[in-house]
């Protein structure tokens, strides 16, 4: 987890770890159909698209989320793929030259680790997927990059891929009894 105050204001990373600068919200606002649309979903998830302040802490709790499943997934892929891809190297080399009785063995044990293996990764995702707090910061950041696109189609000079972050399932509902998390404050101010 990164410390949300080292990072510079005006400043988010996307997925791939890249820094971008964040569009600032008088872009947004110059475009009136961005800004109508800023209105108009911001009231529908409880948030203010164009509120700077707001919009950094989200787009950095979204880098946190996506940090936490990087991990993960990546703990999760390599038993995936040295059990399911290299499956079949090891049939072709080994167990096809054995007897009926060890392939069935090793598709058998094989298969069972590989599902194993997806059912824990579900279960360990499993929490953060129903948490209806980061659901809603995956639903806002959803919608501020189509206020961004709408932006950008508007006339606002904004780069192509900005910002980019993949879409999951889980940021299609937003919970309106979920409680947001603050933003925290610098050690020191009062």
């Amino acid at each position: 987890m990164g410390d949300y105050h080292a990072l510079e204001f005006g400043k988010f990373v996307d997925d791939q770890g890249t820094a971008h600068d964040m569009v600032p919200s008088a872009v947004i606002a110059s475009v009136p159909e961005a800004k109508r649309a800023a209105e108009r979903y911001g009231r529908e998830v409880r948030f203010d698209f164009l509120d700077d302040r707001a919009v950094h802490w989200m787009l950095f709790q979204r880098r946190e989320d996506t940090e936490k499943a990087g991990m993960l997934g990546c703990l999760f892929v390599i038993p995936l793929l040295v059990f399911g891809g290299g499956a079949w190297p090891f049939w072709d080399l080994v167990a096809s030259e054995k007897s009926r009785q060890f392939q069935i063995a090793f598709i058998a044990a094989d298969a069972l680790i590989v599902c194993g293996v997806a059912i824990g990764a579900y279960l360990a995702r499993r929490a953060s997927l129903l948490d209806p707090v980061i659901r809603n910061t995956r639903c806002r950041a959803r919608l501020y990059r189509k206020i961004v696109g709408i932006a950008r189609h508007g006339g606002a000079d904004i780069p192509r891929l900005y910002p980019y972050y993949g879409m999951y399932a889980t940021s299609r509902k937003f919970f309106p009894e979920a409680s947001d998390r603050p933003i925290p404050e610098r050690e020191g101010s009062s």
